[in-house]
């Protein structure tokens, strides 16, 4: 067990470099790395004591025992399930691939990427997480400009471009970090996060530089307005299985930046940048939302949701308090696995008409009824229906924040509605009216592939709705544990007493309360 979180880091990094040398069912040989992998990351959930506090199984040897560079990796509640969450999207992505074209290259990109996104969530090495953060860039690069459509060399790179260079100044942050700890110190160097959460209190005026500093990384990659340009020419030009891995995973390594990061290390900062972090993720909701309902093409609706559902994560992130954090976790959870499930889904028929023209569509319910009806679930989960997954952690992050300012609550609330709208319209769209279209007469529906992919998704967002706690308790201890570091380190004792108030918020039983208004 010592060496758990290991493994699940590099198996499918040995795996993908056994793949070269396959030369014959590297789906099946994928699928079985996946398998493996997701049952590893469930052995690590099911070892998790959801009851301690800190950092559980923990594993660490120097690399450059000079300047304090070590492999040290270990978990807690806040990325327990992103881990969880990178294996079994990575298993229904293969058990979904369809590609033909030089499909082992995609496989191995694939498994190099799933073993790059767990040591992401893992890394408590500074250096070590950015190596891990850098390399993501890499295979998702090759996926979009390989297998990609249209201006797909464009929008690779485009993506890499961006979150570069907003990395490369992320980067400058954390080695003033490293020398500032080496001067309160006395002459020892460390990149360690956990040597980082223990350093005296940092200056309010040095937090605010170095808030920047990682903001610039994080935001890009979440991605924050006004820099989100390069996520719907991603999501419109990549396969399939990029815009599901990108929309479920890659951009929860932003938030999980500024969940791990940013609010324990500068808590002062963020208290201060807290209104304007709040008003452009704000901004994000809204325009998402209206830039999706005016939308023709299916993917580029999701896309642009997925722009505003990440401002809610944001908003929840920023409520300061376990209730909105522990939402917004669970928001990033949920936004994974309807997201993804909603861009297999336009795989579907684009595989079939190789169009994802809204226009092109209508009265798909005649030929393709169970198709309408996994489609109609995930619809409903996107847009907060209670009693689905989708509802449990936008209903938190906008109930935390709440605390802070109920007329950003409120006003992120009233525009989520805009997003049943566009959905619902999209929905009525494409599978209600007339079967016009003579192409979509002997549209096939799902096929065995398809729906052992789908159902898991169905299934998850419907139990996780109903029932959250298995992952709300872990999270919540997490989220606990990451505010009480801040309360140790914060600066100014105005900053301080509001931490402190807006804490007192947190609600005793979130299962109780979640449960409760998910049933009225």
């Amino acid at each position: 067990m010592e060496h758990l979180l290991t493994l699940l880091i590099f198996f499918p990094f040995l795996a993908a470099m056994l793949a070269i040398v396959i030369r014959s069912n590297l789906k099946a040989y994928a699928i079985i790395v996946s398998v493996i992998e997701l049952s590893l990351a469930i052995l690590l959930w099911m070892s998790f004591d959801s009851k301690a506090d800190g950092f559980q199984f923990v594993s660490s040897f120097p690399l450059v025992e000079s300047f304090g560079i070590h492999y040290l990796v270990g978990v807690d509640g806040i990325s327990l399930f992103l881990i969880v969450l990178s294996a079994f999207i990575s298993l229904i992505g293969f058990i979904y691939l369809n590609e033909k074209n030089e499909v082992k290259k995609l496989i191995i990109s694939l498994l190099f990427l799933e073993s790059i996104m767990i040591g992401v969530f893992c890394a408590l090495d500074m250096i070590v997480f950015y190596i891990f953060w850098e390399l993501s860039l890499i295979p998702m690069l090759y996926i979009i400009g390989a297998w990609g459509s249209g201006s797909r060399i464009y929008a690779a790179v485009k993506f890499f471009l961006y979150t570069f260079l907003g990395s490369l100044i992320m980067l400058i942050g954390i080695l003033y970090l490293a020398y500032y700890y080496y001067q309160m110190s006395g002459g020892i160097w460390t990149f360690s996060l956990l040597q980082w959460y223990s350093i005296d209190s940092i200056p309010r005026d040095l937090q605010l530089w170095l808030f920047v500093a990682f903001f610039c990384g994080l935001a890009v990659k979440v991605p924050m307005f006004p820099f989100h340009t390069w996520l719907p020419y991603a999501h419109g030009q990549a396969p399939t299985i990029g815009s599901v891995i990108l929309a479920a995973v890659l951009l929860k390594m932003g938030t999980y930046g500024f969940v791990r990061f940013s609010l324990p290390l500068f808590p002062d900062a963020s208290i201060v940048f807290l209104i304007p972090v709040a008003i452009l993720s704000l901004i994000m909701v809204i325009y998402g939302a209206m830039v999706a309902f005016a939308q023709e093409d299916m993917k580029q609706v999701i896309a642009y949701s997925s722009i505003s559902h990440m401002g809610v994560i944001m908003i929840g992130i920023f409520s300061l308090n376990t209730e909105g954090i522990a939402g917004s976790i669970f928001f990033m959870l949920s936004h994974g696995i309807i997201s993804g499930a909603l861009f297999m889904l336009v795989g579907v028929i684009y595989d079939r008409r190789h169009t994802k023209l809204i226009s092109d569509f209508g009265g798909l319910t005649k030929v393709m009824p169970n198709y309408a009806v996994i489609f109609g679930v995930m619809m409903m989960a996107s847009a907060g229906l209670p009693l689905t997954m989708g509802f449990v952690g936008e209903f938190l992050s906008l109930l935390g924040f709440f605390a802070i300012s109920p007329i950003i609550s409120g006003i992120a609330g009233i525009s989520i509605i805009v997003g049943a709208i566009y959905m619902l319209y999209l929905y009525k769209r494409v599978f209600y009216g007339e079967l016009k279209n003579e192409e979509n007469f002997k549209l096939k529906d799902l096929d065995k592939r398809e729906i052992t992919a789908l159902l898991p998704l169905v299934a998850i967002v419907l139990w996780l709705g109903i029932y959250p706690k298995p992952l709300l308790e872990p999270i919540s201890k997490g989220v606990e544990n990451m505010l009480n570091i801040a309360h140790l380190r914060i600066v100014d004792e105005k900053n301080l007493e509001f931490l402190n108030v807006v804490s007192k918020q947190d609600m005793p039983n979130i299962q109780e309360e979640v449960v409760n208004v998910g049933s009225f």
